[in-house]
């Protein structure tokens, strides 16, 4: 029998292909299945995305209210980009301060979240180096920055051969949402 650590890693999902939340929803499905507690956490996404319905059937899965809708930031407004960022932040740091009560947080969209500063990089990497012993983080995203991808301990990129969207297919129910 091998041994098994839990010392806590940093995991990132990138690329421009799908599969990014599907792979980090999995996991928290893994981990829960386990006996583990995963907090599964979505920045810059609505209530309608099919994962929240499922992973919230889960015992042990926590997933974290977000708004019913919300807009792509770029239908944003100054003034709701500025609302999003005080929004975001606050629900950064309150699910920082709730990570010692689980094994896993899941941080989806989490990269984007940075690139519009609605979330201080400086801030996520502090937390990933001062995070509780044993926690496994996850972030999810597309193009995330190099400091990011030094600090993580797995980086898994998906990347698009081909995607219906390419055909003009739009986003399917089941699939894409």
């Amino acid at each position: 029998m091998s041994r098994i650590d839990n010392v806590g890693l940093v995991h990132i999902y990138c690329g421009d292909g799908k599969g990014k939340t599907t792979a980090a929803a999995g996991l928290a499905v893994r981990c829960a299945g386990g006996g583990g507690k995963v907090m599964f956490c979505q920045f810059l996404k609505g209530d309608s995305s099919g994962e929240r319905a499922a992973l919230n059937k889960i015992d042990g899965i926590n997933v974290v209210p977000v708004p019913e809708q919300i807009k792509f930031v770029w239908n944003m407004s100054e003034e709701e980009r500025e609302s999003a960022r005080e929004y975001y932040s606050d629900k950064f740091e309150a699910v920082c301060a709730a990570a010692q009560d689980y094994d896993m947080m899941i941080l989806d969209e989490m990269i984007p979240a940075l690139r519009y500063d609605f979330v201080s990089i400086e801030r996520l990497i502090r937390f990933l180096n001062e995070k509780p012993v044993g926690l496994e983080v996850v972030l999810t995203g597309r193009e995330p920055d190099e400091r990011l991808v030094e600090l993580a301990d797995y980086v898994t990129e998906m990347r698009k051969l081909k995607h219906p969207y390419d055909k003009g297919i739009n986003m399917r129910k089941y699939i894409e949402l």
